[in-house]
């Protein structure tokens, strides 16, 4: 199915807008304890409970606008609701922090399992949107193989050795600002590889 084009602002409005929302229900009930059940769970736990129906919605609303959703926006979904999930039945935070780091460490795998094969699996997500010849998509797919496995690692540091606010702090902006800068710092090898796309 062709994908309906939507404004990018809707489009990242959509994308972002959950993780905007975790992180602003985080900094209110942070403080907070609630008592549901018999069973006391912290902001963060209520914050995660917040932020799994408005990733659902909001990505169902993206799939209902565009007519799709790629693979990575599908499994980053069913591993929130996993994750989430689990944090939350078992009242315990750790789950949804160590999500980010298995969400790009299955990036690497799959990615790394591309490149073993000689082939790229970005250039199958961003090939329309990014032209470049086959030499570039391999650079750039080693790259961001290796960007993945250096997020994941970090991830790992900061939620096992610093407070929970420094870890939702880097959740929210930390890993949109690097990811931004990242694709930045590519330029160079977009201008070197890139193809001139022909207008129909």
């Amino acid at each position: 199915m062709a994908e309906k084009q939507i404004s990018q602002g809707l489009k990242m409005g959509l994308e972002l807008g959950p993780v905007i929302a975790f992180f602003a229900a985080y900094i209110w009930l942070r403080d907070k304890a609630f008592v549901i059940g018999g069973t006391e769970y912290t902001g963060f736990i209520v914050a995660t409970a917040c932020f799994i129906p408005i990733l659902v919605a909001s990505t169902l609303l993206l799939w209902r606008l565009t007519g799709t959703l790629s693979k990575m926006q599908i499994m980053t979904l069913v591993l929130v609701v996993v994750f989430g999930g689990l944090t939350i039945w078992l009242n315990d935070e750790r789950f949804f922090k160590m999500k980010p780091t298995i969400i790009y460490a299955l990036f690497a795998a799959i990615l790394g399992f591309g490149l073993w094969r000689g082939d790229s699996y970005l250039k199958s997500v961003m090939g329309e949107a990014l032209p470049m010849t086959h030499e570039g998509w391999m650079i750039l797919t080693k790259r961001v193989t290796l960007f993945f496995v250096g997020l994941a690692l970090l991830n790992e540091v900061i939620w096992r050795m610093m407070p929970t606010d420094i870890w939702v702090n880097f959740k929210t902006f930390g890993l949109t600002i690097g990811v931004f800068v990242f694709f930045m710092a590519q330029s160079k090898l977009f201008q070197t590889h890139g193809l001139e796309q022909t207008e129909e």
